[in-house]
């Protein structure tokens, strides 16, 4: 018997249409199938990708908390040394010190990044500039003056006064002699308490090329 015999089958127009509709039916079953086993497949590899890589950088987090903890400990004594020898206060205190070696090639950088905060007092001390500037909308200028400090005292989005501001406010409060403006203002200064989010460790070293950063994060590494 001759197995490569082909056979031909004579079909009507309507059967061959059913029998083309019933193939592709098929073709698209397949299709389906292959898509369906490729999204399993690239399931897998993903958890098996994550489950690798998870524990992994967990080890690593650790580690550089550690590290972190370390470098920040050992310098508690160096910063308390340096208050001391720079007669400096720690009430306000500095947010970030920078040491460099005796031979300029190598420094670090500890700080600590804020956020502006104030006690509840900060509304009194609102109050009182608001009290005064609002006094003095008697004219054009002084009405300009009165819109150019209630900027100042404005929110931003958070509902937070910027200390940058309070600045401002200090040097217009010290040219004025208000006394109302002037108490406000040291209210507002006085309730200041900003807040730390993160500590941060920057890492330089210094050769013919100049300074160089020294990665201490996946992102820069």
């Amino acid at each position: 018997m001759d197995e490569n015999k082909t056979t031909t089958v004579e079909m009507t127009a309507e059967e061959q249409a059913q029998f083309a509709a019933f193939k592709e039916e098929q073709e698209k079953k397949a299709r389906q199938q292959r898509r369906k086993e490729n999204r399993e497949m690239y399931a897998q590899i993903v958890d098996e990708q994550v489950a690798t890589a998870i524990p992994e950088l967990m080890s690593l987090s650790e580690q550089i908390k550690t590290v972190k903890n370390t470098v920040f400990g050992n310098f508690k004594s160096v910063l308390d040394i340096k208050a001391d020898v720079m007669s400096l206060t720690k009430e306000g205190g500095q947010h970030s010190h920078t040491f460099t070696t005796s031979d300029g090639s190598m420094r670090i950088t500890l700080g600590s990044n804020t956020i502006d905060a104030y006690r509840d007092t900060v509304e009194d001390g609102i109050a009182m500039v608001r009290s005064y500037i609002e006094s003095l909308a008697k004219d054009d200028n002084s009405r300009a003056l009165v819109n150019a400090v209630m900027r100042l005292l404005a929110r931003d989005q958070k509902g937070t006064l910027k200390a940058s501001r309070v600045l401002q406010l200090r040097k217009m409060a010290d040219e004025s002699s208000d006394e109302t403006f002037q108490e406000g203002v040291r209210i507002i200064e006085e309730s200041y308490q900003p807040a730390e989010t993160k500590q941060y460790i920057r890492a330089e070293y210094k050769d013919e090329k100049g300074w160089h950063i020294i990665p201490l994060s996946v992102t820069d590494a």
